[in-house]
């Protein structure tokens, strides 16, 4: 949830990128703090688990404008990607106002993704949340690779979908962030379908970094406004 600072006419906004081990996440983190202005960012904190860190940063983009007076500040964090550190996993989640899950595309990691991704639910409905209701995006990472699985494969197996129930939002929705992908539309069964945005990536050198971040940091600003 987000939190207001009156003092400095900021909104402290927290986007989680949550996934496998390994998948990526750090390497989102780390290109992006390298490439933002050093004067809009705070510190970068790492905590080392066995296998990977987690890693947490605030920025203060300048492009996204202001909501009634306020500037939005985005507090960034990484879980950790094993399994048992999924305690770990829920007190990050705790106050979360977007998710950026990233996919690792390679063919062999595809019971990791899917295991992350049914805990990634299940941890955000212990803390009260509904995923299909809030700024969520999907990105598939390690595109460079050669065993990096189809990405209709990727997106039949993590990004589903689920059905609109809402008459209001039962009309064709392309994705704002990828011009000719459906994001609502009607199947040819009759129902409503929804799915998430989601993108392609190789972290390590940021191709698809800043797409990502732009698309869930926009979703959370129109949340807010």
């Amino acid at each position: 949830m987000s939190m207001i600072n009156y003092a400095s006419r900021e909104i402290n906004c927290k986007i989680v990128y949550y996934g496998p081990g390994l998948g990526g996440k750090t390497s989102n983190l780390e290109f992006v703090y390298e490439k933002v202005s050093p004067g809009t960012r705070g510190k970068l904190i790492s905590l080392a688990t066995e296998t990977e860190r987690t890693l947490f940063f605030d920025f203060l983009p300048v492009d996204l404008g202001e909501i009634r007076g306020f500037r939005t500040r985005f507090h960034l964090y990484t879980v950790p990607g094993q399994v048992y550190y999924n305690a770990s996993r829920k007190l990050i989640l705790k106050g979360v106002d977007g998710v950026v899950f990233v996919a690792d595309s390679q063919v062999d990691r595809a019971e990791a993704n899917m295991e992350s991704m049914q805990n990634l639910y299940d941890n955000m409905a212990e803390h009260g949340y509904d995923l299909t209701r809030m700024p969520f995006v999907l990105q598939y990472n390690k595109r460079d690779l050669p065993n990096a699985a189809p990405l209709d494969e990727l997106e039949a197996m993590l990004n589903p979908g689920w059905e609109v129930t809402e008459t209001a939002k039962q009309k064709p929705s392309e994705n704002p962030f990828r011009p000719g992908v459906p994001l609502v539309e009607r199947l040819p069964s009759g129902e409503w379908w929804e799915r998430v945005p989601s993108f392609e990536a190789v972290a390590t050198t940021g191709a698809g970094v800043f797409d990502t971040l732009k698309a869930v940091s926009k979703l959370v600003v129109r949340s807010l406004g």
